[in-house]
């Protein structure tokens, strides 16, 4: 029976959950309390963070756990707690507050807002006594509360320079700058690619220094660049970082799948966090490298990672999960690291040879921290080709006995106590991976995959749409709850694209039509060409934000503008191109400047650049030439075929069926080479 219970018992998200037996009196975000902090004339403190992150269990366990700290936050505060994932907008707004105050963010985010929502003061992460060159979290709560009773006027002062600030920061695009007739040309791309490169390890790949993150979209980038013209340095950059990543400890060696990001340059010690979306984004990265290479160890990578993702992340009911936690048994990493030792017994007669191959010592290769021995990551230090000459062995009877031994030590981690899981299915994540599913499948031909994106989809509409038009953002044990954002919908939008491709079903590209027409009603800036990331109908923030930055996901107004230029060419709908081109030029200098924050917005002005492919297939054979077209690389493209007579409302397809003849098109602005009649002849040409 537990001690004490708040009303975070009554919420569906697990993080959540996790604080509903705090002695800390939490609430979740709501008009409850909100109000109560007006009746009481208390300020609010919001703390947010998700259910894998190490440091805000860490502060749990020093502070909210503790029955006098809360004493203290009960007493002068009315304690708010948010799940980052579920409300992930309010957790943009607070986080640009505290950025603005301290210069820095991060999670556990912990915020003192006035009782109508306006912040005045926060940081992240506070340890229960003064260390770090941090406040101890009661210096800073009684700091606080002693301010509001004495100061107030200086709070109220604060919190509308600060919400202002916040205001004016979200104004961009209002003053039309204009780029110039020379942004959109391939001098631009070329700059683009070489400012990336700028900041590339060139050692051990990837961008910039520790902690590193694998910036999927800059590496997409550089694959599509070295495409569209050869550059050979990008094409080095983007594989290395593959490679190095697929080597180290960042990929799951045993189970498939990636961790958040590393700890240290060489890929070597990840942050042991898996979240849905970094492996839907590695997902589709991988597919497009293996499109351009052909390579079996990518195919192979994103064999396994799929594997771990029905495995360990698929909900019984057709969705994702959102994220598996860093920590198992209260120490991050112990699910997936080992001792010497144990592989040696677990392996037997195999163990030299794994061990060699995947830098297994007796003395380690990592340390969580002091109080534990060292225990080792596996890290393949060379490649299986490299490895086998040194050793003399056959490449395939290598893979053969690394697969054997790899089995064994995923069988016997299953029978370690796991990570918590964030069982929480979330919308936009869930399309992100629909859209990786489509990819792998256009990759690797495998029937498995092009199911698995129809069947998740299909989840994703019976559990996300409300019934009346709209859709929620997150499901859990069948209630779905929380209106959509902006990146819910506008990746969904590109999900719905992406399945059509894979399936000729038409009924796909009218969802995304009428799903991007629902977007600008509800969501569109009539001051700008951008985007909101809530709709018109959400009054519970403070100011309406416009996301334009490519993080860890990306930015909802970069896929917007790609979605609408597909759409345009594909229902002729030239007034949403030039929507998308605005919001291009509009942010031009940003993008050209700092690609590796704005990689998905330099792959939208690729595709205005290099015009894409429009490839069609009309006829009764045409479903035959989905993956034949699919697998080879063709980064811009619109795909679009009918195999038996098209409806109307779209272009590509009017005038093209001929009764009893498979016929084949390849187009660029709607002018089209004569038809070739094999399948065959067409991809001689494409």
């Amino acid at each position: 029976m537990a001690v004490y219970t708040n009303k975070l018992i009554h919420e569906s998200s697990p993080y959540l959950l996790q604080h509903a037996h705090n002695p800390v009196d939490w609430y979740p975000w709501g008009e409850e309390a909100l109000q109560k902090a007006k009746d009481e004339d208390k300020p609010i403190l919001v703390s947010i963070g998700y259910a894998a992150c190490h440091w805000c269990h860490v502060m749990e366990r020093e502070s909210f756990e503790n029955p006098d700290t809360a004493a203290i936050m009960n007493e002068h505060f009315i304690n708010i707690k948010i799940d980052r994932e579920e409300r992930p907008d309010l957790d943009h707004i607070y986080m640009d507050a505290v950025q603005a105050m301290t210069g820095s963010g991060g999670w556990p985010l912990n915020v003192f807002l006035l009782p109508d929502g306006r912040p005045f003061y926060g940081g992240t992460y506070f340890p229960p006594v003064k260390a770090f060159n941090r406040s101890s979290w009661r210096e800073v709560l009684q700091g606080v509360h002693q301010a509001y009773v004495q100061k107030k006027d200086e709070l109220e002062s604060q919190a509308t320079n600060l919400t202002d600030h916040l205001k004016q920061s979200n104004g961009f695009g209002m003053v039309k700058k204009g780029a110039g007739d020379g942004f959109f040309s391939r001098e631009t791309l070329a700059t683009i690619a070489e400012n990336i490169l700028r900041n590339a390890d060139t050692q051990w790949g990837g961008f910039g220094r520790a902690p590193k993150f694998p910036q999927t979209f800059s590496i997409t980038y550089l694959l599509r660049h070295y495409h569209f013209t050869g550059d050979q340095a990008a094409l080095d950059q983007a594989l290395l970082s593959l490679d190095k990543m697929n080597a180290g400890g960042l990929y799951d060696q045993v189970g498939g799948g990636f961790a958040r990001y590393s700890t240290d340059n060489e890929w070597l010690a990840p942050h042991f966090e898996k979240m849905l979306y970094d492996n839907a984004l590695l997902l589709s990265t991988l597919a497009e490298a293996h499109q351009l290479t052909k390579r079996d160890d990518y195919a192979r990578v994103m064999r396994q990672t799929i594997d771990f993702l029905e495995r360990e992340m698929k909900d019984a009911a057709g969705g994702f999960w959102s994220a598996l936690d860093a920590d198992s048994e209260g120490e991050e990493g112990k699910y997936y690291t080992w001792q010497y030792e144990e592989i040696q017994d677990l392996l037997g007669a195999d163990a030299p040879v794994f061990c060699a191959f995947f830098d297994v010592k007796p003395e380690g290769n990592w340390q969580h921290d002091a109080a534990h021995p060292a225990v080792t990551i596996l890290f393949a230090q060379k490649s299986l080709e490299a490895f086998a000459l040194e050793q003399a062995m056959d490449t395939l009877a290598l893979r053969k006995l690394l697969d054997r031994c790899l089995e064994i030590l995923l069988a016997h981690r299953q029978t370690r106590i796991r990570p918590q899981t964030d069982d929480k299915v979330l919308l936009g994540w869930n399309a992100l991976l629909i859209k990786a599913f489509c990819k792998v499948y256009a990759a690797l031909g495998d029937e498995h995959y092009r199911k698995l994106a129809i069947a998740t989809l299909s989840f994703v509409e019976s559990a996300f749409a409300d019934g009346e038009g709209g859709w929620y953002h997150t499901w859990r044990q069948d209630q779905a709850k929380i209106p959509a954002f902006l990146d819910d919908l506008a990746y969904l939008v590109d999900a719905y694209i992406h399945v059509q491709e894979i399936t000729g079903n038409t009924a796909y590209l009218n969802k995304a039509h009428a799903l991007a027409m629902q977007i600008i009603a509800s969501f569109e800036d009539t001051d700008t060409p951008f985007f909101f990331y809530t709709s018109e109908n959400q009054s519970d923030v403070i100011i309406r934000k416009k996301e334009v930055y490519d993080g860890a996901t990306p930015s909802a107004n970069a896929v917007m503008a790609q979605n609408l230029l597909y759409l345009a060419l594909v229902f002729d709908q030239q007034a949403w191109r030039e929507r998308a081109m605005a919001m291009l030029d509009q942010l031009s200098q940003a993008i050209v400047k700092h690609p590796g924050s704005f990689g998905v917005w330099a792959m939208a002005v690729q595709w205005v650049v290099e015009e894409p492919l429009e490839l069609v297939v009309v006829g009764k054979e045409a479903f035959m030439a989905i993956h034949p077209v699919l697998e080879r690389y063709i980064p811009c493209k619109v795909f679009q075929l009918a195999s038996e007579t098209p409806e109307q409302g779209f272009p590509l397809l009017e005038g093209r069926w001929q009764e009893g003849k498979t016929s084949y098109f390849l187009c660029r602005q709607y002018s089209c080479q004569a038809p070739v009649n094999t399948l065959e002849a067409f991809l001689a040409i494409v």
